[in-house]
């Protein structure tokens, strides 16, 4: 065969080899077109994406250093040259160019006055010119900050959408208020169940010592160290939550203290299986419910009882409960204390504790209490050991039903 016809058959068949390439290459090119959606769909995801982002940061509120980086994804949102940002005092964060902030102050400072947007054209910006809107971002005591967004020109649809991101933001500020109100209420709680294990539990602590220290100096000593351990617990500053095993270990000692005044009067029996030792709890959440026992269900019972503290293992859950066989309580009495009625200050423990169980976990998962009067008292509680989740809404109330459940 000649040469020529050699090299016209390689070249034909590199031609071929090529344009197949091409074919593939063109339809994947479509076919990722088609799973990136259409123009709309693409452009809703941004929008979505960027809000998402912008959102983080607003919730600390708009007078701290996430407002410069809320204003870089506000900025992308608007599709404005440059964005500023102000608090209620004016301070100012800005994103793009900084020779905008004179401009913006100005702005700031009138719809700050004024409570009204405010579109300005043709603005000298040294040697060149802006147009500017600026929408006040209104909370529930008027006005807390401004967005300014420049860009040439200010269109119709920049104007609304400004007004539009502003009631946005000032939205995030709310829930970022509403999640610090709701960490403040739940340390209000936790203050609550100190105040109350203070003067009790202390005051029969240190009669119980005394009562040893001329007849049997080494209790008292041993009873002072657990007093100081349980104390420590009781009292730290840090941390919202713990762990199933550290609640035990404060328990132990809050129940060496009490043995020390009951004597055989009180009896307890654990039942806790191991793999739940390391389940995360809210702290706090177990130990007044032992406490409960002891007072209102033991404390009052001639001859005392048994308490019994239960930790078992149940697939994504851990399962506790205390249970004793004391005196009981009116359900309906039990379902006004948990609803936060008058007889709250009577069971502080039981009402804080599932209080604050339905703001970690939901109402779903709040505490459940079998009683009944002369027929002691259960309570149960589900935590997920995957942990807590974000505080949900304020409890609803609980009910009692016929055979004395106490449910949400």
């Amino acid at each position: 065969m000649p040469e020529s016809m050699l090299l016209a058959a390689a070249l034909g068949a590199l031609g071929g080899a090529l344009a197949v390439g091409l074919v593939v290459f063109l339809r994947r090119l479509v076919l990722a077109s088609k799973e990136l959606g259409t123009d709309a769909e693409q452009a809703t995801y941004q929008t979505l994406h960027l809000a998402s982002r912008a959102a983080k940061h607003l919730r600390g509120g708009i007078d701290g250093p996430d407002a410069q980086r809320a204003g870089k994804h506000l900025r992308a949102l608007l599709g404005a040259d440059s964005l500023a940002i102000a608090d209620r005092a004016g301070t100012i964060a800005i994103d793009g160019d900084d020779a905008v902030r004179q401009l913006a102050e100005r702005l700031v400072a009138e719809v700050l006055a004024g409570g009204r947007a405010q579109v300005q054209r043709r603005i000298p910006v040294g040697a060149w010119e802006t147009d500017a809107v600026a929408a006040p971002i209104v909370g529930g005591a008027g006005p807390v900050g401004v967005i300014v967004a420049f860009a040439s020109p200010v269109r119709a649809g920049l104007v609304r959408a400004t007004g539009e991101v502003a009631d946005w933001v000032a939205a995030q500020v709310e829930l970022g208020e509403l999640d610090a109100s709701r960490a403040a209420l739940a340390e209000a709680e936790v203050r609550a169940l100190r105040a109350q294990i203070s003067p009790h539990f202390i005051y029969n602590s240190l009669n119980a010592i005394a009562s040893f220290i001329n007849t049997d100096p080494q209790k008292a000593r041993e009873l002072v160290l657990e007093f100081a351990d349980f104390t420590r617990y009781s009292f730290r500053r840090h941390g919202d939550f713990t762990t199933v095993a550290e609640e035990l270990r404060s328990i132990d000692s809050y129940l060496k203290l009490e043995r020390a005044r009951f004597g055989e009067r009180l009896k307890v029996t654990l039942q806790i299986a191991p793999e739940v030792l390391s389940t995360v709890v809210p702290f706090l959440s177990i130990q007044p419910l032992v406490e409960n026992a002891v007072r209102h269900g033991l404390e009052s019972k001639e001859g005392g009882g048994r308490i019994t503290i239960t930790a078992a293992d149940s697939g994504a859950f851990a399962e506790l409960s205390v249970e004793d066989d004391g005196v009981g309580i009116d359900p309906e009495v039990l379902a006004a204390v948990l609803a936060g009625g008058p007889a709250d200050a009577e069971h502080v423990g039981l009402r804080n504790v599932d209080a604050r169980l339905r703001q970690v976990y939901g109402d779903e998962l709040g505490l459940v209490v079998e009683t009944g009067v002369g027929a002691g008292t259960l309570v149960r509680m589900r935590v997920p050991k995957s942990g807590p989740r974000r505080p949900a809404a304020a409890p609803t109330p609980v009910v009692p039903t016929p055979d004395g459940r106490l449910e949400p």
